[in-house]
Protein backbone atom coordinates (compact mmCIF):
# COMPACT_ATOMS: atom_id res chain seq x y z
CA UNK A 1 0.00 0.00 0.00
CA UNK A 2 1.45 3.58 -1.08
CA UNK A 3 1.52 5.83 1.31
CA UNK A 4 -0.85 8.64 0.97
CA UNK A 5 0.57 12.09 -0.43
CA UNK A 6 1.57 14.57 2.29
CA UNK A 7 -0.65 17.41 1.49
CA UNK A 8 -3.79 15.09 1.41
CA UNK A 9 -3.00 14.16 5.13
CA UNK A 10 -1.78 17.63 5.90
CA UNK A 11 -5.67 18.77 4.44
CA UNK A 12 -7.17 16.12 6.42
CA UNK A 13 -5.25 17.19 9.52
CA UNK A 14 -6.47 20.45 9.14
CA UNK A 15 -10.01 19.84 8.63
CA UNK A 16 -10.31 17.93 11.82
CA UNK A 17 -8.68 20.81 13.91
CA UNK A 18 -11.31 22.72 12.21
CA UNK A 19 -13.94 21.02 13.47
CA UNK A 20 -14.68 18.33 10.74
CA UNK A 21 -15.31 15.26 12.55
CA UNK A 22 -15.47 13.55 9.41
CA UNK A 23 -11.79 14.15 8.36
CA UNK A 24 -10.19 12.01 11.46
CA UNK A 25 -12.65 9.41 9.68
CA UNK A 26 -11.11 9.53 6.29
CA UNK A 27 -7.73 10.34 7.94
CA UNK A 28 -7.25 7.08 9.68
CA UNK A 29 -6.99 4.48 6.94
CA UNK A 30 -3.90 7.19 5.45
CA UNK A 31 -2.02 7.05 8.82
CA UNK A 32 -2.61 3.76 9.91
CA UNK A 33 -0.32 1.57 8.26
CA UNK A 34 3.02 3.89 9.62
CA UNK A 35 1.59 3.82 12.82
CA UNK A 36 1.24 0.08 12.97
CA UNK A 37 4.83 -0.28 11.78
CA UNK A 38 5.88 2.08 14.59
CA UNK A 39 3.43 0.32 17.27
CA UNK A 40 4.86 -3.14 15.97
CA UNK A 41 8.74 -1.93 16.13
CA UNK A 42 8.07 -1.27 19.73
CA UNK A 43 6.35 -4.32 20.54
CA UNK A 44 8.85 -6.25 19.30
CA UNK A 45 11.09 -5.04 21.63
CA UNK A 46 8.96 -5.61 24.71
CA UNK A 47 9.28 -8.85 26.86
CA UNK A 48 7.68 -12.12 25.72
CA UNK A 49 4.05 -12.49 27.28
CA UNK A 50 3.64 -8.44 27.11
CA UNK A 51 -0.32 -8.03 27.74
CA UNK A 52 -0.26 -4.63 25.40
CA UNK A 53 -0.03 -5.85 21.73
CA UNK A 54 0.41 -3.78 18.76
CA UNK A 55 -3.46 -3.18 17.65
CA UNK A 56 -4.40 -2.25 21.59
CA UNK A 57 -1.07 0.39 21.84
CA UNK A 58 -2.76 1.86 17.97
CA UNK A 59 -6.16 1.69 19.53
CA UNK A 60 -5.17 3.70 22.74
CA UNK A 61 -3.29 6.52 20.81
CA UNK A 62 -6.28 6.82 18.71
CA UNK A 63 -8.37 7.34 21.88
CA UNK A 64 -6.08 10.03 22.69
CA UNK A 65 -6.20 11.54 19.75
CA UNK A 66 -9.85 11.61 19.55
CA UNK A 67 -10.05 13.24 22.85
CA UNK A 68 -7.53 15.93 21.64
CA UNK A 69 -9.04 19.22 21.64
CA UNK A 70 -7.83 22.67 20.27
CA UNK A 71 -4.66 21.00 18.63
CA UNK A 72 -3.61 22.95 15.82
CA UNK A 73 -2.34 20.54 13.09
CA UNK A 74 0.91 22.00 11.05
CA UNK A 75 1.32 18.98 8.81
CA UNK A 76 1.19 14.52 8.92
CA UNK A 77 5.19 15.85 10.49
CA UNK A 78 3.56 16.90 12.99
CA UNK A 79 1.04 14.17 13.55
CA UNK A 80 3.46 11.89 13.28
CA UNK A 81 5.22 13.53 16.18
CA UNK A 82 2.22 13.84 18.39
CA UNK A 83 1.56 10.40 18.05
CA UNK A 84 5.20 9.18 18.78
CA UNK A 85 5.13 11.40 21.95
CA UNK A 86 1.51 9.44 23.00
CA UNK A 87 3.24 6.11 22.35
CA UNK A 88 5.88 6.83 24.39
CA UNK A 89 3.48 8.07 27.41
CA UNK A 90 1.65 4.93 27.01
CA UNK A 91 4.75 2.78 26.70
CA UNK A 92 5.99 4.30 30.08
CA UNK A 93 2.54 4.34 32.08
CA UNK A 94 2.01 0.92 30.80
CA UNK A 95 5.81 -0.15 32.07
CA UNK A 96 5.24 1.86 35.13
CA UNK A 97 1.58 0.26 36.11
CA UNK A 98 3.26 -3.08 35.53
CA UNK A 99 6.06 -2.69 37.64
CA UNK A 100 3.66 -0.81 40.42
CA UNK A 101 1.70 -3.97 40.55
CA UNK A 102 4.55 -6.33 40.20
CA UNK A 103 6.57 -4.01 42.95
CA UNK A 104 9.46 -3.82 40.75
CA UNK A 105 9.81 -7.12 39.32
CA UNK A 106 10.28 -7.33 35.95
CA UNK A 107 10.04 -4.58 33.87
CA UNK A 108 9.89 -4.52 29.82
CA UNK A 109 12.84 -4.42 27.97
CA UNK A 110 13.81 -2.38 25.19
CA UNK A 111 17.04 -2.81 22.73
CA UNK A 112 17.58 0.03 20.43
CA UNK A 113 18.24 -1.73 17.26
CA UNK A 114 20.61 -0.37 14.63
CA UNK A 115 19.50 2.57 13.20
CA UNK A 116 17.90 3.31 16.49
CA UNK A 117 20.98 1.76 18.79
CA UNK A 118 22.44 3.34 21.52
CA UNK A 119 24.47 -0.12 21.88
CA UNK A 120 24.35 -3.41 20.16
CA UNK A 121 24.59 -5.20 23.50
CA UNK A 122 22.71 -2.76 25.72
CA UNK A 123 18.61 -4.25 26.85
CA UNK A 124 17.27 -1.81 28.95
CA UNK A 125 14.32 -1.04 30.32
CA UNK A 126 11.88 1.35 28.98
CA UNK A 127 11.42 2.99 32.59
CA UNK A 128 15.23 3.71 32.80
CA UNK A 129 14.85 4.95 28.93
CA UNK A 130 12.55 7.36 29.86
CA UNK A 131 13.89 8.89 32.62
CA UNK A 132 17.16 9.29 30.66
CA UNK A 133 15.36 10.71 27.65
CA UNK A 134 13.80 13.11 30.53
CA UNK A 135 17.17 14.16 31.23
CA UNK A 136 18.76 14.72 28.23
CA UNK A 137 14.91 16.95 27.36
CA UNK A 138 16.87 18.96 30.34
CA UNK A 139 20.31 19.14 28.84
CA UNK A 140 19.68 18.94 24.77
CA UNK A 141 15.84 19.53 24.29
CA UNK A 142 16.36 19.00 20.15
CA UNK A 143 18.17 16.01 20.78
CA UNK A 144 15.76 14.46 23.07
CA UNK A 145 12.89 15.16 20.89
CA UNK A 146 15.23 13.44 17.68
CA UNK A 147 15.10 10.32 20.01
CA UNK A 148 11.50 10.67 20.54
CA UNK A 149 10.98 11.25 17.06
CA UNK A 150 13.45 8.61 16.08
CA UNK A 151 13.08 6.28 18.36
CA UNK A 152 9.15 6.02 19.52
CA UNK A 153 7.65 7.65 16.28
CA UNK A 154 9.25 5.69 13.85
CA UNK A 155 10.21 8.83 11.38
CA UNK A 156 13.32 8.63 9.24
CA UNK A 157 15.85 11.68 9.60
CA UNK A 158 14.79 13.36 7.08
CA UNK A 159 10.98 12.74 8.62
CA UNK A 160 12.16 14.09 11.82
CA UNK A 161 13.94 17.04 10.10
CA UNK A 162 10.52 18.47 8.80
CA UNK A 163 8.69 17.75 12.14
CA UNK A 164 11.20 19.67 14.11
CA UNK A 165 12.20 22.23 11.13
CA UNK A 166 15.84 21.41 11.22
CA UNK A 167 17.86 20.16 8.18
CA UNK A 168 18.68 16.05 8.37
CA UNK A 169 22.05 16.71 8.94
CA UNK A 170 21.04 18.22 12.18
CA UNK A 171 18.75 15.36 12.88
CA UNK A 172 21.72 13.27 12.07
CA UNK A 173 23.98 15.27 14.41
CA UNK A 174 21.20 15.27 17.26
CA UNK A 175 21.03 11.32 16.85
CA UNK A 176 24.89 10.50 17.29
CA UNK A 177 24.88 13.19 20.44
CA UNK A 178 21.92 11.38 22.27
CA UNK A 179 22.59 7.88 21.67
CA UNK A 180 26.64 8.90 23.21
CA UNK A 181 24.73 10.68 26.03
CA UNK A 182 21.87 7.83 26.76
CA UNK A 183 24.36 5.18 26.13
CA UNK A 184 26.62 7.02 29.30
CA UNK A 185 23.37 7.61 31.38
CA UNK A 186 21.96 3.60 30.89
CA UNK A 187 25.04 2.10 31.84
CA UNK A 188 25.76 4.31 34.55
CA UNK A 189 29.31 5.63 32.61
CA UNK A 190 31.18 8.57 34.08
CA UNK A 191 32.14 11.42 31.31
CA UNK A 192 35.69 10.77 32.63
CA UNK A 193 35.73 6.94 32.05
CA UNK A 194 34.90 5.74 35.56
Amino acid sequence: MKPAPDHQVTQLLRAWSSGDEGALEKLTPLVYKQLHDAARAYMAREAPGHTLQTTGLINEVYVRLVNLREVNWQDRAHFFAVCARMMRRILTDFARSRRYMKRGAGAPHVSLDEGLTVSQELPTDLLALDEALNSLAKFDPRASQVVELRFFGGLSAEEAAEALNISPETVTRDWRTAKAWLLRELTGEKRDGS
